[in-house]
């Protein structure tokens, strides 16, 4: 961390004119201040990208060995989905690996990523699951990266794994005006219901923030056994 203190330090140095060495002591002191606070401003920066550079490496690794143990199974069965489950999974962790590294996406990368996420769990389920992704949006939109992940693992995770029938979740993905829309809602069993905070919820809470600068909302309720969740973010932060 030193080092890269000292390399933006010295960076603001080197773009310092070399004129204002030659004005008159208040003004110098007033450039001088201005420069150092060029230099935290910097500083500030860069640890906001390596915090969302941390948070995102995070983000569902669990997922990715449930999926590997559930392939497994389907080679030693020989199964025919074992190769469509190889090339979701593929997919989706080279846009883990190397879309994630993006400060921003396509919107359609988001949704063909999120697609790969629900049909990869869809093979893993041998019960009835009502799944509906409808998504009336401009799809060459820019936004950051594996932004929603969290929010549709949640609803899987806590909604459909806690339930043994009539399990669904419906996800809509739209636009209004100045903003982008997410939103889920699924059942789930309330006697399964985990109070504590998932870390994933929290990481992903953590970024928002760093991202829009509390431009952005993230409701979560649940009435009896329906939980909903919107995200609402601007399109163009």
């Amino acid at each position: 961390m030193f080092s890269g203190d000292l390399e933006a330090y010295l960076k603001v140095k080197q773009e310092t004119p070399f004129y204002i060495f030659f004005l008159p002591i208040p003004i110098f002191f007033f450039l001088w201040i201005f420069e150092q606070w060029k230099w935290v401003q910097e500083l500030k920066k860069e640890k906001s990208k390596t915090e969302l550079s941390l948070l995102k490496t995070q983000i569902n690794p669990h997922f990715f060995f449930n999926t590997l143990n559930n392939l497994y199974a389907l080679t030693v069965k020989n199964s025919p989905q074992a190769p469509e489950v190889i090339l979701k999974l593929s997919d989706m962790m080279r846009y883990t690996i190397y879309d994630g590294e993006k400060e921003t996406v396509k919107i359609s990368e988001e949704i063909e990523y999120l697609n790969n996420y629900i049909e990869l769990h869809k093979i893993r389920y041998k019960k009835s699951v009502e799944i509906t992704f409808n998504h009336d949006i401009d799809t060459s939109l820019n936004i950051p990266p594996l932004l929603y992940i969290i929010l549709l693992e949640n609803a899987f995770k806590h909604g459909i794994e806690t339930l043994a029938e009539k399990a669904f979740i419906h996800i809509n993905l739209y636009e209004e005006a100045h903003f982008i829309y997410f939103d889920i809602e699924n059942n789930f069993d309330p006697s399964e219901l985990n109070n504590s905070k998932g870390i994933g919820l929290q990481n992903l809470k953590r970024r928002l923030s760093l991202l829009y600068k509390q431009q952005h909302e993230l409701s979560i309720s649940s009435t009896n056994n329906i939980y909903k969740t919107q995200l609402k973010t601007p399109k163009h932060a």
